[in-house]
């Protein structure tokens, strides 16, 4: 690992590379100018691509590259915590931004805005926001009415003892890693991970520290959304993991299709 010396700033900024190269490229332009300013630690781990990332990452000194190989397949979410993991072992900083490679920040104050959270309270333990999306009120309130009768509804099965589906919360409860600010001091107080169980990364590691009294502040996807962009599963669409018109496919297109304008 190329290793370099900040440390103005009281964070650090940690992503996962997963033959993402044109996104993670985007990503990283955005954040070239304010982190080199800033003498902010960047961390990215290629999660064993075997493309040309890695080759392409080794050019960029203002980042810290970590080449993790791993020994065993893995499913996509436990590689993409483990590697986050690896990271977290690096960070000195107070504070680590967790960052897909899908996700662009044309106004970087969003950094600060996120570190306006914990500036009061020493007990903030993690920072970001409930949706990968800004989908506006009525989108949203119509997804919470459809989860709450489709979870309702196998409930109500499952009670009368006829076969249905386990019921999933109709609330997202987790921070989403696609922007998302954690307290490093209180995660390796505590011995803690990003990657615990099965589960997404992250999601875990916020239940404990909600069971040992931290704080877990939430910012709305309307104001998230105003300095960024994010393409929801970005690397799934890049890959060819999608039908062509699948949404997330369209989001993809127009998306990275203003990027190239």
């Amino acid at each position: 690992m190329k290793d370099h010396h900040p440390e103005k700033a009281n964070y650090s900024i940690a992503l996962v590379n997963y033959k993402s190269l044109e996104l993670t490229k985007k990503c990283l332009q955005l954040l070239q100018d304010v982190v080199q300013e800033k003498s902010i630690s960047v961390y990215v781990v290629d999660n064993d691509s075997r493309d040309s990332s890695a080759e392409y990452l080794r050019t960029l000194s203002w980042i810290n590259l970590i080449e993790r190989k791993p020994e065993h397949p893995e499913a996509g979410n436990i590689a993409h915590g483990r590697a986050l993991d690896l990271a977290l072992g690096f960070v000195e900083t107070e504070y680590v931004f967790l960052l897909h490679t899908d996700t662009f920040i044309y106004d970087l104050e969003v950094f600060n805005m996120m570190l306006a959270q914990c500036a009061e309270q020493q007990d903030v333990a993690a920072v970001g926001c409930l949706e990968q999306l800004n989908r506006g009120f009525f989108r949203s309130a119509w997804r919470v009415s459809s989860r709450f009768f489709k979870h309702y509804t196998r409930r109500s099965l499952k009670a009368l003892g006829i076969k249905s589906r386990e019921p999933k919360p109709y609330r997202e409860k987790h921070l989403k890693s696609f922007c998302t600010l954690w307290n490093v001091r209180l995660i390796k107080k505590h011995g803690l991970h990003f990657q615990m169980d099965e589960r997404n990364p992250g999601y875990e590691l916020q239940d404990r520290m909600t069971e040992l009294r931290y704080k877990i502040r939430v910012i709305s996807p309307r104001k998230m959304f105003r300095y960024l962009d994010h393409i929801q599963s970005g690397t799934i669409s890049s890959l060819g993991g999608y039908t062509s018109n699948h949404r997330r496919v369209r989001m993809y297109n127009q998306i990275t299709q203003g990027l190239k304008t």
